[in-house]
């Protein structure tokens, strides 16, 4: 199954459906079975799986090998960050002032411009991508993927810079974040 990247715009198509939305809360709360998230979303199994069917089509939710669902969690932070307002030279001015020309140079409207040649300014630049990680929670490649084309469309050499720098650890096709500011 190819990539996929879901714009605000499709996220919210996803969730105007009531049906669609009660589904997505019982797999939020936890349930991963068919059965539990019918009974959880107060749905019929036959809606329950005709909802999970869209949402899959989507690219928002996964079926396992074992059958179970799996909401893609990284579809709402990816879609938050796309659509946050820009302030266009604003974007920066929370960063320190030595990391911010680095910064202003390198991203604009949360998109890479372009990788700085000097190590010291890349790392600056990878510090600010993995602000987009929570420290403590594990993502899968694809949720990774999902964050990082928010950014840069050349996700593998993105994903791969923030494990040779240290900022993400990578274990059984898992990642967490391991290092950054805070």
């Amino acid at each position: 199954m190819s990539e996929v990247v879901l714009s605000p715009e499709q996220l919210v198509g996803l969730l105007a459906e009531p049906e669609r939305r009660r589904v997505v809360a019982a797999m939020i709360l936890g349930d991963v079975v068919l059965e539990d998230i019918a009974r959880s979303s107060g749905l019929r199994v036959r809606d329950t799986a005709a909802a999970l069917a869209r949402l899959q089509d989507s690219g928002l939710v996964e079926v396992g090998s074992d059958g179970s669902f799996a909401l893609i969690e990284a579809h709402f932070k990816a879609a938050a960050v796309a659509a946050a307002p820009v302030a266009g030279s604003t974007e920066h001015d929370d960063a320190p002032e030595g990391l911010r020309h680095v910064l202003e140079t390198a991203v604009r409207d949360g998109k890479l411009v372009r990788w700085p040649t000097k190590r010291s300014k890349k790392l600056v630049v990878l510090d600010y991508l993995a602000q987009m990680f929570e420290p403590g929670q594990h993502y899968s490649e694809r949720e990774v993927n999902a964050i990082l084309r928010g950014f840069d469309n050349d996700t593998a050499t993105t994903r791969r810079y923030l494990v040779d720098e240290g900022f993400l650890d990578r274990s059984d096709g898992q990642y967490w974040r391991s290092g950054g500011s805070v």
